[in-house]
């Protein structure tokens, strides 16, 4: 009954052309004198998994990093062009980056959870944001993150015991609960299973696909097998340009240029 469900939720979204959620236009970034992304214009769709894909030092971790101005930290980097959420210009001085980086939520490669309880790991975002109002309506907030991210059913009993003596991949799904907790409305992943095992990959890739339902996700992967698997779309990135964007079957079954062809195909990378 659920798997007809969900396929009928898939088949609902199938219908609707898709939304656009954040958009990027000519969006060039310069670490000192480096130019490490060549006017990038790719638009990302609400309630998919888009995969950004490419070999080592491409472009796509960068990009990434754009979409929620933590390239702002990065002592030295210059942007320009454009990026919208929602239709509004995030490099716009009216905009806050904590507060943005609440809307666009991140998950990085190593699971990073604070040195703190369980609790308070996935407690922590809506406290310094203010986002309860009392106790119960904080651990409602806390349960439900956890229940959203696959982890509340094996950390039920264990809450206030420290996030750091989770394994790696319950770490990461601890990581994926504290990004939510937030409610943000895209969540960047970059390359999140990169240090897990295969049982806890499947995991997590399992959570992407029940996430998108409710946010936009994009992932960076050096795993074509994961790109294929969790994303409705690729983007290829190779030496700072945006090679090619376009549904992930015809990425990956029918490539449009020659240099997709040659990296998915295993000729470089």
């Amino acid at each position: 009954m659920q798997d007809a469900a969900a396929s009928l939720d898939d088949a609902t979204l199938s219908n609707h052309p898709p939304q656009v959620k954040m958009s990027a236009r000519d969006v060039r970034v310069f670490y000192g004198d480096k130019q490490a992304l060549n006017g990038i214009n790719l638009d990302i769709n609400a309630n998919q998994v888009i995969a950004l894909i490419g070999p080592s030092g491409c472009g796509k971790s960068t990009f990434l990093r754009s979409l929620n101005r933590m390239n702002d930290t990065i002592e030295g980097t210059r942007f320009s062009g454009t990026i919208t959420l929602d239709g509004e210009d995030i490099y716009s001085s009216k905009v806050d980056p904590v507060q943005l980086r609440a809307r666009v939520g991140m998950v990085f490669q190593k699971p990073n959870p604070f040195p703190k309880s369980i609790y308070d790991n996935v407690a922590y975002g809506p406290r310094i944001h203010g986002l309860a109002d009392s106790k119960a309506e904080l651990d409602h907030i806390v349960l439900s993150s956890l229940e959203k991210a696959g982890l509340l059913a094996e950390v039920k009993d264990r809450l206030h015991e420290m996030g750091t003596g989770l394994s790696g991949g319950q770490q990461q799904r601890l990581c994926i609960a504290r990004a939510i907790a937030v409610s943000p409305e895209v969540i960047l992943m970059d390359e999140p299973c990169s240090a897990l095992d295969p049982i806890a990959t499947a995991k997590v890739e399992e959570l992407m696909d029940e996430l998108r339902r409710n946010y936009t996700i994009v992932i960076v992967t050096h795993s074509m097998q994961q790109a294929a698997r969790v994303s409705q779309r690729t983007a290829f990135f190779h030496l700072g340009d945006l090679i090619e964007v376009g549904e992930t079957e015809q990425i990956f079954t029918n490539p449009g240029q020659a240099l997709t062809e040659g990296y998915i195909t295993g000729r470089f990378g």
